[in-house]
């Protein structure tokens, strides 16, 4: 019995961990696509760095949830493979129309789900 509660421990620290790495990468990602917006005549210039930072923390984000073994409900892996395809357009359209008003829901997006993941929601 002690050795099944020790599995699931490690398990459960795993868990946590990822969700806690996840968060950290998501809002890194908010935090220097706010740069950007915040410091927009200085900044612009790293918009592009910004998006693609984010657009590859997402792709591996749809990339897991599209897994046929990912553990999580098939809502949840629907929902964010649906964010995930809207961060990818909007990405594109702010590359395409480059504001800083446009950052602001790539932003709210990423820390709303770290919030999530952090257990604050």
């Amino acid at each position: 019995m002690q050795r099944e509660a020790q599995a699931y421990g490690k398990v459960a620290n795993q868990t946590t961990n990822q969700r806690e790495l996840e968060a950290s990468l998501l809002l890194k990602a908010a935090s220097r696509l706010q740069a950007v917006h915040d410091g927009w005549d200085r900044k612009k210039g790293d918009l592009a760095e910004a998006l693609l930072f984010n657009r590859r923390l997402w792709t591996i984000f749809v990339t897991s949830v599209a897994q046929d073994d990912n553990p999580l409900p098939q809502q949840v892996r629907q929902d964010v493979a649906n964010l995930g395809l809207f961060v990818f357009n909007h990405s594109l359209s702010v590359i395409a129309d480059p504001r800083p008003e446009y950052l602001g829901c790539l932003v709210n997006i990423n820390r709303q789900l770290a919030a999530g993941l952090q257990g604050r929601v």
